[in-house]
């Protein structure tokens, strides 16, 4: 590969690695698997990126790390202790305020949610409402018709809402 190869590489698909962890995060359900996932799908990329043909960036990179993720979880199925994916910082005086404990607890419930949705459901739900694709990118990344991406995502909605006690319609 040439440093105009890679230069271009860096340039058009580096600055979607974080889309790229935050998918594999909410796939694998661990931090550690996520990045080795990652690594290894921005290595493909490289590897087959003459094949890139100035598409969209973003969902190509995304299709080849939801690919990765479904390798990687059929070659280490075990009973692994699934690691909750939180982003809370503690407070520096050690006291929360009402509003952000109830903040906390909503996040958190949310979280336990989309974790507790199956693969199909929850990588449509991310990269829709966390990763902001469209229909159509989605179904790139995913593999399937639209038509199907848009039937995921209203039965993951349905089930979040009902995961977290709320009307169907309040969800959407």
């Amino acid at each position: 590969m040439s440093h105009r190869d890679i230069d271009r590489f860096e340039r058009i698909i580096v600055p979607h690695m974080d889309d790229a962890y935050t998918l594999a995060r909410y796939l694998l359900r661990d931090e550690h698997d996520a990045q080795d996932v990652v690594q290894d799908a921005v290595l493909r990329a490289l590897r087959y990126f003459d094949g890139y043909r100035d598409g969209d960036a973003r969902a190509w990179l995304l299709a080849i790390v939801r690919n990765c993720c479904l390798t990687f979880q059929r070659r280490n199925k075990s009973g692994k202790t699934i690691i909750p994916l939180s982003d809370t910082a503690p407070i520096s005086d050690g006291r929360e305020t009402d509003a952000l404990a109830i903040q906390r607890s909503d996040r958190d419930a949310l979280q336990k949610a989309v974790e507790a949705l199956p693969t199909e459901f929850r990588e449509v739900i991310v990269l829709r409402e966390i990763e902001d694709l469209s229909y159509k990118e989605i179904s790139n990344v995913v593999g399937v018709p639209v038509g199907t991406v848009m039937s995921r995502l209203a039965r993951a909605r349905k089930r979040l809402a009902n995961a977290l006690g709320m009307q169907a319609k309040e969800a959407g």
